[in-house]
């Protein structure tokens, strides 16, 4: 099972990695105008994101299935490494992502298509 300090540990150093200055930075123009507020807001944010990672471990851990959740991804992980190319990311253009997708999926049933009217042209010769 998941120790509770290995969570602890976790939300400790997410927290620090979302700082009160990097928050306040993304909401400048707030923290300029209400600086107290900005600490009011994030300090809320922070306790709302521990509450609910928190429950999120708590229910995973009484469906059983946690162990079987890091399991599978050690699975993963280990698959991974044997990958010679690296996985796919999106390339930000979502036209040419679509596209990078659809067309091998368009191209193999045009073959398909080709193929059925070639039958159906051999079946209408024969008859």
């Amino acid at each position: 099972a998941l120790p509770i300090s290995t969570v602890e540990t976790f939300l400790e150093k997410l927290v620090e990695e979302g700082s009160y200055q990097r928050f306040a930075k993304c909401y400048e123009r707030f923290y300029k105008f209400q600086p107290e507020m900005t600490r009011s807001v994030y300090d809320q944010f922070i306790a709302q994101l521990k509450t609910s990672f928190k429950d999120e471990i708590k229910e995973i851990k009484e469906e059983g299935n946690l162990e079987a959740l890091l399991e599978s991804l050690d699975k993963i992980k280990d698959e991974s490494k044997s990958r010679v190319e690296p996985a796919w990311r999106p390339s930000g253009i979502p036209e040419e992502d679509v596209q990078s997708c659809l067309v091998p999926y368009y191209l193999q049933q045009k073959q398909y298509m080709q193929r059925l009217l070639k039958e159906k042209e051999a079946e209408r010769s024969e008859e």
